[in-house]
């Protein structure tokens, strides 16, 4: 839904929107907040967590911040908010967000949105009966390599592409524990809806709607529950096929990208210097998300980039403070959605397909 503003904020005209952010792990504190605090026409009005310590890093962080215990005491007053934004545990997601949307407020969802494509397609349903933004934060879709990879591919510099690979691998020997790395189903953990729903996304935006998907998953490590160690293969009905790996257990990272074509191939090492230095706590400013040139990726044929092969090509900045640029000007002026819960539910049909292909060891038709 496009062409005017979704839901109708209730601040002053001409002040910033007034956003609740539930939840202050990772995805809050490093993500979110410092990028919506950084949006100019939005204002992180509310932090909701019920962690004292977690209380008091929202606060250090940002001093005029309002603090909620927990939802309920968020949506009591939700006349005062303009957008919910929900970067809590997995399994919370979608109760979350349909309370907010019932309650007349518009969403930002953190990936994955739901835990099934059909949960994703009720939501999505459920924000246009209400005519308001439902939004899923795939901040990868602003990675530096992935802005880089699109110009090359708009430009067709690597002819017609034929094989994709991506890869998100981590070396990490050691279970951290939490819910990410719960065996139970319900929190909706693992890998492959971890950083599978990152990889996933990019792909489909990059070439296309899947056709069939082949997985294998495992579990690497002692003592961990969930998948750790997963490879997905999907064919697209464009006729590309990805090759898409995501690990803990890599002790020898390969590259994030390497592009096939029919002309030329793209390889890039190396991840995207945005969320380390959120973590380091940097905040946008003049030069964010740039790499120095001895990371570039390389453009070539007939010889490994590793040995010199093919030329450099210089990677753009990344840039995720332009997903909350693009959400406030969604609410301000009516502009698209960023990334739009049916885009989100057709990652979801990969990964619950990618789960049913590494069960049943079958290749699994869209």
């Amino acid at each position: 839904m496009t062409g005017t503003p979704l839901g109708t904020p209730s601040g002053t005209p001409g002040s910033p929107l007034r956003v609740g952010l539930v939840g202050y792990g990772l995805a809050g504190s490093v993500f979110h907040a410092p990028l919506i605090a950084a949006t100019e026409g939005l204002a992180l009005d509310t932090v909701v967590t019920s962690n004292p310590e977690r209380q008091q890093q929202a606060r250090a962080a940002f001093p005029d911040v309002r603090l909620a215990a927990g939802p309920d005491e968020l949506f009591e007053r939700a006349g005062e908010l303009d957008l919910i934004v929900v970067a809590s545990p997995n399994k919370t997601h979608v109760p979350l967000a349909t309370t907010a949307l019932k309650a007349g407020l518009p969403v930002v969802v953190d990936k994955p949105v739901a835990g099934t494509a059909a949960e994703a397609r009720e939501l999505a349903a459920l924000a246009e009966e209400r005519g308001l933004l439902l939004s899923v934060f795939q901040n990868r879709r602003w990675d530096n390599d992935f802005l880089t990879l699109r110009k090359l591919l708009d430009e067709g510099e690597l002819g017609d592409v034929r094989r994709f690979e991506s890869r998100f691998e981590r070396w990490r020997p050691k279970p951290k524990g939490g819910w990410r790395e719960s065996g139970d189903p319900a929190e909706i953990g693992g890998l492959l809806y971890d950083l599978g729903s990152h990889v996933v996304d990019q792909a489909l935006v990059l070439f296309g709607p899947a056709a069939a998907v082949y997985a294998e998953s495992d579990i690497r490590r002692p003592g961990a529950e969930t998948d750790d160690d997963t490879f997905i293969a999907i064919t697209h009905a464009s006729g590309v096929r990805s090759h898409l790996y995501v690990s803990a257990t890599t002790a020898q990272l390969g590259p994030r990208f390497r592009v096939l074509g029919s002309a030329a191939g793209y390889v890039k090492y190396g991840l995207d210097p945005q969320e380390a230095a959120l973590r380091e706590g940097h905040r946008p400013g003049p030069g964010w998300g740039s790499e120095p040139e001895s990371l570039w990726g390389r453009v070539g044929s007939g010889e490994s980039p590793v040995t010199g092969g093919g030329r450099p090509e210089p990677t753009l900045p990344g840039d995720y403070p332009a997903y909350y640029a693009a959400v406030a000007k969604a609410l301000l002026e009516g502009a698209p959605n960023p990334v739009t819960a049916l885009e989100a539910a057709a990652a979801l049909d990969v990964l619950e397909a990618a789960r049913r292909s590494a069960r049943e060891k079958v290749t699994v038709t869209l």
